[in-house]
């Protein structure tokens, strides 16, 4: 997406926000939030909205608890955040994406 670097960071604060409050009461997510000092995110870059929806169709279909952020009113989804899990659970669906680079 050609999107602003400020709009691509709200996104994602939009997607990280939603996820820990879908999950709150998860013990993933309590144990990440209780080490706040020590949080670890990984952003990774998709390479269009078709490429972000089949993540998320494979992620349902592995019930891998995520969110995708559509945001309004353009109805465009624009980033995917999973709720905290061990790396080792989740590290295969995301093999294929880079680090995002500005």
């Amino acid at each position: 997406m050609k999107w602003p670097l400020g709009a691509v960071i709200a996104q994602a604060c939009h997607a990280c926000t939603a996820v820990t409050h879908l999950f709150y009461n998860d013990a993933h997510t309590q144990a990440y939030l209780a080490d706040l000092d020590n949080m670890h995110k990984v952003v990774l870059e998709a390479a269009d909205e078709a490429d972000l929806q089949t993540l998320c169709s494979k992620l349902k279909e592995d019930d891998i608890q995520h969110k995708l952020w559509i945001e309004q009113p353009e109805n465009v989804a624009t980033c995917l955040v999973t709720k905290p899990y061990p790396k080792d659970k989740v590290q295969s669906y995301f093999k294929k994406y880079k680090l995002l680079k500005v």
